[in-house]
């Protein structure tokens, strides 16, 4: 595949030349961004068991991690300040590492069915503090840690990307046979995956295993 070059003679780089291509903002897409969680804000993130956060390191690198729980796995812990705990992962610690080096993160809820989303913008740390920590035991299991975000904007999100993508109709979901496993792929992409397609399945299955022992 032969490498994009960018064509510099369309390429945007002020600000006043992006907002020339777009009409003016609506006032209500003005007014709805907040400083702190209002009661309906509370009552998605109460609803949401999954999340994503946006993160960058002092040189500007970004990374986007997924955060998945119960519902109710985030905790408001007052109009200002939320909780996330840190379960088992694959310990590349980006997005902790990330945050330590470059406090400000950006954090999206999605619920399951709800085509619209929440946005939160904050800075966030890493914290071991005990008592909170606590709070967050799932299957007798502590999170080594928890991520602090003070919360500096909320709003919600339309659902047009929700509605164009369609990700909630289950006539457009995709039969993930159709790609290979996720071992596979690794393997692919590193040290190479085994010809012998039974050895292939034991991996596979053995990953399933391990999502059963290991996600807490």
């Amino acid at each position: 595949m032969t490498d994009y070059k960018i064509n510099p003679a369309f390429t945007i780089t002020d600000e006043q030349s992006l907002r020339s291509l777009f009409g003016a903002t609506h006032d209500l897409a003005i007014q709805k961004f907040q400083d702190k969680l209002d009661k309906h804000a509370m009552a998605f993130i109460s609803r949401a068991p999954f999340l994503c956060i946006g993160t960058q390191n002092t040189d500007g690198k970004a990374d986007v991690s997924p955060r998945g729980d119960p519902v109710g796995f985030v905790q408001i812990l007052d109009e200002h300040t939320l909780a996330i705990p840190d379960r088992p992962g694959n310990n590349r610690l980006d997005s902790l590492a990330n945050i330590i080096a470059n406090p400000n993160v950006g954090l999206l809820f999605i619920v399951p069915g709800f085509d619209d989303t929440l946005r939160v913008s904050g800075t966030a740390c890493v914290t071991t503090d005990p008592d909170l920590l606590e709070t967050m035991r799932v299957n007798d299991r502590l999170p080594k840690l928890a991520i602090v975000v003070k919360v500096t904007g909320v709003f919600m999100h339309c659902a047009k990307a929700f509605r164009r993508a369609h990700l909630w109709d289950s006539d457009y979901f995709q039969d993930r046979s159709q790609m290979p496993s996720l071992v596979k792929i690794i393997l692919d992409q590193s040290t190479g995956a085994p010809e012998d397609p039974a050895e292939q399945r034991k991996l596979d299955d053995d990953l399933e295993d391990a999502y059963k022992t290991t996600l807490y």
